[in-house]
């Protein structure tokens, strides 16, 4: 039976007491966000396995001679009148269809032609598809920058959650942590599972959590990705200042490599670059170029948005382009010269991109099929951690009480000051981690210990 609420834990387990005081409290909050996170993460794998971002189109014939890429275009574009054709993005396969991105006001219609007859065989507006959908939850949960706090802040607890779980477990279990004890009953059986579940998966969990952490707003956004990305300088007098790199994202879809996003765009209209695309400068001449010059297979071509606008080709992991990172390759071309203006793979991406790369296409999936696999049975594992630890909770309560049966926390805590250093390295690495400690650590002394109801409640 688990002490009472009212004894002081003995100084000897008063570190205990403080873990799994702080792993509770802290599952509380992540556990709903975790399972958000994993359900949509299985939604995307899925859909991801069955198509590209632009929607799902059966193979088809291969033919004697595929139409011209402006000719296929034009049969795109007359299915979506006042549209603009924003994207080319080049067959799979012999056996698969072309498609094309059309912006037509707010929505982004994804259209796949028949390259070999020119027939239309699907539209669909790439940014209202449930892969899309599952992705905005996964990021913001439909509620912006918000949303996009919330989940950091759980994302970064989540890493005190692994912490604290293998210090009770670890420790006690030795080699055993990693075997369950099937003979168990009742609570001690469902312990045993979510502690082994959890301590197989650790590793990855962290690995879920750092790449994921560096799309999300404050510590990706402001400090890990800005201190990553590709440098303008090394081409300064090309870059734009005020278009990047995010601006040939589609809506909530995540398409442009992560090193490059907050990398200005270059411009066209000077007599910068070396030479590439022959007169005239046109889609059909860039997409022969791509093909002649080490594009192969899906690959995308993003046409001018602007006067100043560049024709950008790209293949990119993250796009689904290819299952090697390494192969990633961006050019940005000059839509009156034909000069490339740049032409940036994956060799000169900062170390951290590298790794980004990488842990981009491993957090998706994306690596290939032993890839894709593990990631199922990963998932799968996080959502039994949590629905294990709910039940590990749920039998421990005491019956019929309206409590949360919280764990003691220790009156006298040794090495209080190591464990506040700890703290203060979490909260200035992952600043979200840090403030959500804070509001814990406050709510805890402040409030629930000045309030004998809400002590009780919560105890």
């Amino acid at each position: 039976m688990a002490p009472s609420n009212q004894q002081a834990a003995p100084r000897s387990n008063a570190l205990y007491f403080t873990a799994w005081r702080w792993h509770f409290y802290a599952g509380l909050f992540v556990i709903p966000f975790v399972m958000t996170l994993a359900i949509t993460g299985m939604i995307m794998l899925l859909t991801t396995s069955q198509s590209n971002q632009m929607g799902y189109v059966a193979d088809i014939a291969v033919g004697e001679s595929t139409l011209p890429i402006s000719t296929q275009a034009q049969a795109a574009l007359a299915t979506v009148p006042g549209g603009v054709l924003n994207q080319y993005i080049a067959p799979e396969g012999v056996d698969r269809p072309t498609f094309f991105a059309i912006r037509d006001a707010d929505a982004v219609i994804s259209v796949a032609v028949n390259p070999y007859t020119g027939e239309v065989l699907n539209q669909i507006d790439k940014t209202k598809t449930l892969y899309a959908y599952a992705n905005k939850i996964h990021g913001t949960l439909m509620i912006g920058d918000a949303g996009d706090r919330l989940i950091e802040a759980a994302v970064s607890l989540m890493l005190l959650l692994i912490a604290t779980g293998l210090y009770m477990w670890l420790p006690k279990m030795g080699w055993r942590a990693l075997v369950p004890d099937l003979s168990g009953r009742g609570r001690s059986f469902w312990k045993s599972l979510h502690a082994t579940t959890g301590t197989w998966i650790a590793v990855f969990l962290v690995l879920f959590a750092l790449s994921g952490l560096a799309w999300a707003g404050i510590w990706g956004g402001k400090f890990v990705q800005p201190w990553s990305s590709f440098p303008a300088e090394k081409n300064s007098s090309m870059w734009s200042s005020d278009v990047t790199h995010a601006s040939l994202n589609h809506g909530p879809l995540d398409e442009v490599p992560w090193g490059l996003e907050l990398t200005p765009m270059p411009v066209s209209g000077t007599d910068a670059g070396i030479a590439g695309v022959p007169s005239p400068v046109a889609l059909d001449s860039v997409v022969q170029w791509a093909a002649a010059n080490g594009f192969v297979r899906q690959y995308k071509v993003s046409l001018p948005a602007s006067e100043t606008g560049v024709y950008t080709v790209m293949a990119e992991g993250r796009n689904e382009d290819s299952v090697n990172p390494s192969s990633d390759r961006t050019v940005h071309i000059d839509q009156y010269t034909g000069n490339v203006l740049a032409d940036i793979g994956y060799a000169e991406y900062s170390l951290v991109a590298k790794a980004m790369a990488w842990g981009i296409a491993l957090h998706r999936g994306l690596a290939g099929t032993w890839n894709f696999v593990l990631n199922i049975v990963l998932i799968s594992a996080i959502l039994f951690t949590c629905i294990s630890g709910a039940v590990v909770w749920w039998k421990r309560r005491p019956a019929g009480a309206g409590r949360l049966a919280a764990p003691p926390r220790p009156e006298a805590l040794p090495h209080w000051k190591g464990a506040l250093l700890v703290a203060l390295a979490i909260a200035l690495a992952f600043p979200m981690a840090g403030i959500s400690l804070i509001v814990v650590l406050l709510v805890d002394l402040l409030v629930i210990e000045r309030l004998p109801a809400l002590r009780q409640a919560l105890s």
